[in-house]
C-alpha cells in the first residue's frame, strides 16, 4: 500500500477535483442527476492509508466528491454506501448521515447490499441490511441485488417497502435521551453465560413444536437431528436448532443431549423431568414464584411489562433467561428500547428475541425476520432467535420446504432455480395471502440463514455473487449452482463468483475465495484480494477452485 503524508494526500484530493469538476458542471447545465458511492471493497490506496477498509473510509471516500459538488452548487445527488457485509453496510450509511449533518449535508440514500447472491440466502441477507435502515427511518431508494434473472428482484424490494406504508400508526416507543451503544461500530451486549446463551456463545436458535406430532424421533429431522437405530446414538447436522418450545407437549421418546426442551411453568412443575427441561414463566409467574427446585428459567416479556418491579428482580437474578416478545407493528425500534432499558439498569441476563408472523406469503416470511431480527442482531443485540407459530404444518400448495434428510448429517441448501419454481414470483404478483403454517424446517433454515447474514453464526457456506448485467462473460446462475453444488458442505468458508474483472475484485471484499470472469471463457482465480491464477479455461476452472481451497487446508469431504 502507498503511504500519503499530508502534503500528498491533499494532492491526490485536488487531482480529483481538477478530474471531477468538469463533470459536475455537465450534469449541473442539463439539470442530470448524479449517484456517488462507495464499495467497502473498492477503496483507494489513499483512503485505505488514512481510514483504513472501514465503513469511515467509505463515508470519507463519498464525501469527497460531495465536497467538490456542493463548491459547485450541484446538489442533483443521492449517496450509497454498499458492502455485502451487512454490518459494515448499516455502519457506513448511519456514519454517513451523521457525518453529513455535522457538515450541514441533507442528500438522498440508495440503500443496497451489494453482491447478495440469489435464492434464499440473497434475500434474507439483503432483507436484513436494507430492512434495518428502513427501520431507523433511513433510505429514499432501495436496490435488491440477487444472482437471479432481473425481474425477480424488484418484487423483493417493492415487498420491503411495501411493509413501511403506515408505519406511522404504531404504538409509541419511549424516547431515549442518551443511545447507549454505538451504531457505527458492532459490540456484543454483555451477557451472563446461563447454559450455551449469552456470554460468549453463538446466539442460539428455538424452535416451537408445541403443536408438532413429537412421537418419534423422526419428528427431529426437520431441525437437524438424526437418530439412528442400529447404533442407539443421534447425529446432527450445523443447523439443528438449540431449543425446542414444547408448551404442554411431551416427547415419546428422549431428546439428544443437546438439545433442551422449554415447557411452560405449570406443566413443568406436574412432569419429572426437571433436570433437562426448562420453564417458561410469565410476568406474573416470575414474580411470585419461590419454588427452590427452581433454577434457570426463561421470562417471556414485552416492553410495556418491563415495570420497576420486574427490573429490581432481574438486576438480583443470575439464573433467568429473557424471551423477548413484542405486539407493537413497529416491533424492531420497541424490542430495542427493552436492551436499552436493561443496559442503562446494568442488567445482564441474557435475551433470546421472540417474533410471531401470521398471514404472510412465503416471500414476506424471507424477508420479514431477516429484517426483525436482523436489525438488533447487527446492533450486538439479542442472545438468540424465536419464531412463535401456533400449529406448524406444512404448507400445501408452496414448494417451500426441502426433501427429507433420511440421516446424512449435511444440511440442504436451496438453488436460485428450486426458489423460483416454487412460485415466489408468481404468488407475489397475484397479491394471495397465506395463512402462515410454515414447517418446522423452513422456519430453522430461515433463522440460521439470519444468523449468517447478521455475522453473528456460521452454519454454511456463504456465496458473494453479482447480478446479471452487460458486462457478465459467462451464466452467472449456472455457475454459481455448479459452485454451490460441489461446495456448499464447507462451512463457513466465503466464495465470490463475480460476472467480470471490472466490479468483481472490489466488490469482493469479504470473501475468502473468488472466482472472476476475466475474458470469454476465461476465470482468475483470487484468494482475498490476490490473484492466485489469470486466466484459465472455464471447463477447468471449478476443479482448479477445489484445489485451491485443498491447498489452503478449508476443504472437507462430503459426508454422505
Amino acid at each position: 500500500m502507498i503511504e500519503y503524508d499530508d502534503t500528498t494526500y491533499q494532492q491526490e484530493v485536488d487531482r480529483i477535483r481538477k478530474r471531477f469538476t468538469p463533470l459536475v458542471k455537465i450534469c449541473k447545465e442539463y439539470g442530470t442527476a448524479m449517484r456517488i458511492g462507495t464499495n467497502h471493497g473498492s477503496l483507494s490506496d489513499r483512503i485505505m492509508s488514512r481510514f483504513g477498509d472501514t465503513p469511515l473510509g467509505m463515508v470519507e471516500s463519498a464525501l469527497e466528491f460531495v465536497r467538490i459538488c456542493m463548491d459547485e452548487n450541484y446538489h442533483n445527488i443521492v449517496l450509497s454506501m454498499k458492502a455485502s457485509n451487512t454490518q459494515v453496510m448499516v455502519e457506513a450509511y448511519r456514519l454517513l448521515v451523521s457525518k453529513m449533518v455535522e457538515e450541514g449535508m441533507n442528500y438522498p440514500l440508495h440503500l443496497g447490499v451489494t453482491e447478495a447472491g440469489g435464492g434464499e440466502d440473497g434475500r434474507v441477507k439483503s432483507a436484513l441490511g436494507i430492512g434495518a435502515l428502513l427501520e431507523d427511518g433511513l433510505g429514499d431508494t432501495i436496490r435488491v441485488s440477487l444472482t437471479e434473472d432481473p425481474e425477480f428482484e424488484v418484487p423483493v424490494a417493492i415487498e420491503l417497502a411495501n411493509r413501511y406504508k403506515n408505519r406511522e400508526q404504531h404504538s409509541p416507543v419511549p424516547e431515549i435521551s442518551v443511545n447507549p451503544i454505538n451504531p457505527f461500530d458492532y459490540k456484543r451486549r454483555e451477557s451472563l453465560q446461563l447454559l450455551n446463551i449469552g456470554g460468549t456463545s453463538v446466539p442460539v436458535v428455538m424452535i416451537d413444536m408445541s403443536q408438532s406430532d413429537v412421537s418419534s424421533p423422526e419428528s427431529l429431522v426437520p431441525v437437524g437431528y438424526f437418530y439412528d437405530e442400529p447404533t442407539d446414538k443421534w447425529n446432527m447436522n450445523d443447523m439443528a436448532c438449540d431449543y425446542l418450545f414444547l408448551g404442554n407437549n411431551l416427547p415419546g421418546f428422549d431428546l439428544p443431549h443437546g438439545l433442551r426442551a422449554v415447557y411452560d411453568y405449570n406443566f413443568w412443575k406436574s412432569i419429572d423431568l426437571k433436570g433437562r427441561a426448562i420453564p417458561l414463566l410469565s410476568k406474573d409467574e416470575y414474580l411470585t414464584e419461590n419454588d427452590p427446585t427452581l433454577l434457570f428459567k426463561f421470562l417471556q416479556i414485552t416492553l410495556p411489562e418491563l415495570d420497576e418491579e420486574v427490573i429490581n428482580k432481574l438486576k438480583s437474578d443470575a439464573y433467568t433467561i429473557i424471551l423477548l416478545g413484542t405486539d407493537n407493528s413497529h416491533g424492531m425500534a420497541e424490542q430495542r428500547r427493552f436492551f436499552f432499558e436493561l443496559i442503562s439498569n446494568d442488567i445482564k441476563n441474557p435475551v433470546i428475541i421472540q417474533r410471531n408472523y401470521s398471514n404472510i406469503t412465503e416471500e414476506q416470511f424471507l424477508l420479514y425476520p431477516s429484517t426483525d431480527f436482523g436489525a438488533l442482531l447487527i446492533d450486538g443485540l439479542g442472545d438468540g432467535v424465536f419464531i412463535g407459530n401456533s400449529g406448524t404444518a406444512e404448507l400445501q400448495n408452496l414448494s417451500v420446504s426441502e426433501p427429507q434428510n433420511s440421516g446424512t448429517a449435511e444440511p440442504q441448501n436451496r438453488s436460485v432455480s428450486e426458489l423460483q419454481y416454487s412460485g415466489t414470483a408468481e404468488l407475489q404478483n397475484s397479491g394471495t395471502s397465506v395463512q402462515q403454517n410454515l414447517s418446522t424446517e423452513v422456519i430453522n433454515r430461515v433463522l440460521f440463514g439470519i444468523l449468517q447474514a447478521a455475522r453473528v453464526r456460521t452454519s454454511k457456506t456463504e456465496y458473494i455473487a453479482c447480478p446479471s448485467c452487460g458486462r457478465t462473460l459467462f451464466d452467472l446462475q449456472e455457475t454459481t449452482e455448479m459452485i454451490r453444488k460441489r461446495t456448499s458442505h464447507l462451512k463457513g468458508v466465503k466464495i465470490a463468483i463475480m460476472g467480470c474483472i471490472v466490479n468483481g475484485p472490489g466488490e469482493m471484499a469479504d470473501a475468502d475465495y473468488g472466482y472472476v470472469g476475466s475474458g470469454p471463457g476465461k476465470i482468475t482465480l483470487y484468494r482475498g484480494k490476490e490473484i492466485v491464477t489469470k486466466a484459465i479455461a472455464s471447463e477447468f476452472a471449478v476443479d482448479k477452485l477445489i484445489d485451491l481451497i485443498r491447498e489452503d487446508g478449508n476443504w472437507v469431504e462430503q459426508a454422505g
